[in-house]
């Protein structure tokens, strides 16, 4: 299938390493030219050179902060002047996993609000800084990250609220926008393989006296299809929700997890 995406351009958020940097290398693979942001300088630079020379395609990158509202402004009307367009946003900048966990008493204010801030908030900040770009082209393209701790009741506070969030948030834009031909939808990621995975699980197994092989075949037991997601595949989803193809979707909640957790929606 023709995804349409041949001379689409996107900004991806979080974009220098994990998922969000697999979802610009898909991106850029089926044609787009692409932005990823991020707080840290070096990291987008190289990011940016790898892409561009695996894909063959323009990848830049830009520094931003998404918590401060003047610094994604900034950034977007960069993105826009470099690139020429904004059709796609993916919004994906977070602390993995959140900051406040743990019991009651030892969850911070301070850890719930900063995690708000950053993907509520920051999600919020860099879709109505698009906004204009995409009214103007009557086209446009939303797809937020998520977790699939909005469903679930954990011991990780900030993860399940922030996430949960974003599924309001994700149909408010839906609605808002959709009369100029602009969806917007939200992908829950589950336990997703990055180049950070292999690290984690190598400490996992040493802290637990057991095979790096067997720390991933316990995080696969909880998925229907027994195998740990690879931000490659992830992103291959986020790509057909990005593209015209997708027309039919909006202010929906999709879980790419591999059939983590046993709840029923309807």
């Amino acid at each position: 299938m023709d995804l349409e995406l041949e001379g689409k351009t996107a900004i991806v958020t979080g974009g220098s390493r994990g998922i969000g940097k697999a979802i610009a290398r898909e991106l850029a693979l089926a044609g787009c030219d692409v932005a990823i942001c991020a707080r840290s300088a070096e990291p987008l630079v190289l990011a940016a050179r790898e892409l561009s020379q695996e894909t063959a395609r323009r990848v830049v990158g830009i520094r931003a902060d998404t918590t401060d509202t003047t610094d994604v402004e900034r950034m977007v009307k960069e993105a826009a002047q470099t690139l020429g367009h904004v059709h796609i946003l993916v919004n994906n900048a977070a602390a993995p996993g959140g900051l406040a966990r743990g019991s009651l008493d030892k969850v911070r204010d301070e850890d719930v609000l900063d995690d708000l801030n950053t993907k509520v908030v920051g999600y919020l900040r860099c879709a109505r800084a698009v906004a204009p770009y995409m009214k103007h082209q009557g086209w446009g393209r939303i797809v937020n990250i998520g977790g699939l701790s909005a469903r679930r009741a954990a011991g990780n506070l900030s993860a399940g609220v922030r996430n949960a969030g974003l599924v309001n948030l994700t149909k408010y834009l839906a609605e808002e926008l959709g009369p100029w031909g602009i969806t917007a939808n939200l992908v829950h990621p589950g336990s997703t393989r990055t180049e950070r995975s292999g690290p984690m699980h190598e400490e996992q197994a040493r802290r637990d006296g057991i095979t790096v092989a067997e720390v991933e075949a316990r995080i696969a037991a909880n998925n229907s299809t027994k195998r740990i997601v690879d931000a490659s595949e992830l992103a291959y989803v986020v790509v057909f929700l990005a593209s015209p193809r997708s027309i039919a979707i909006s202010g929906e909640v999709i879980a790419a997890g591999g059939g983590a957790g046993q709840a029923v929606f309807h």
